[in-house]
């Protein structure tokens, strides 16, 4: 895979990580080192695991995750994004802990979510029968890069006092907004579908 193709490639899937970096930096009363380092390491850890993971699979897997992958991915945004909206409302945000997206299962779930497509990248290499250990740093570092950028981003747009006022719910309309991109990037209507 020449430079730019792969490059490319980082940055598109580091998309969904600069949207939900984008929005916990809102979220967030005050972004720390490390906010952005738990962040950037885990959500860059996680897209450099998920493709050598596809790869690793192969085509043995691919048919059963092609069919649920994004129905994974949105329910875990919006399981995250719900409890962040309902904790803005029950005046429960307020605490350090609460809704924070850099720790515990919160981090776990937004770095799977945010991952899965780099999983189906990794099938595609096996598929095409090429190396993904350099892919798949790149990717990482990329995604990495992207979230720090996405949380600073954040930090700043949350220094306007008006979204401030509704910050948690409007990051966790956010991650709402990517889970239901996701569903119509694959296809799947509000008629129903795959």
């Amino acid at each position: 895979m020449d430079v730019p193709t792969l490059l490319g490639t980082a940055f598109a899937l580091a998309m969904d990580t600069v949207a939900v970096a984008v929005a916990a930096g809102i979220s967030l009363p005050a972004v720390t080192r490390r906010h952005i380092f738990r962040l950037a390491w885990h959500f860059g850890l996680f897209q450099f695991l998920m493709p050598v993971l596809g790869w690793g699979a192969g085509m043995t897997v691919r048919p059963l995750i092609e069919r649920f992958d994004h129905w994974v991915a949105f329910g875990l945004l919006v399981f995250v994004g719900g409890n962040m909206i309902r904790e803005s409302l029950s005046g429960r945000a307020t605490s350090s802990r609460a809704g924070d997206p850099s720790r515990g299962a919160h981090l776990v779930i937004l770095s799977i979510a945010t991952s899965i497509d780099a999983l189906a990248v990794g099938l595609s290499f096996a598929v095409l029968n090429m190396q993904i250990w350099v892919p798949a740093l790149v990717i990482g570092a990329v995604t990495a890069l992207c979230t720090a950028a996405g949380l600073h981003a954040g930090k700043r747009i949350r220094k306007a006092s008006l979204i401030s006022a509704c910050a948690d719910v409007l990051g966790g309309v956010v991650l709402i907004g990517i889970g239901l991109k996701i569903l119509f990037a694959h296809g799947v209507g509000f008629g129903g579908g795959s």
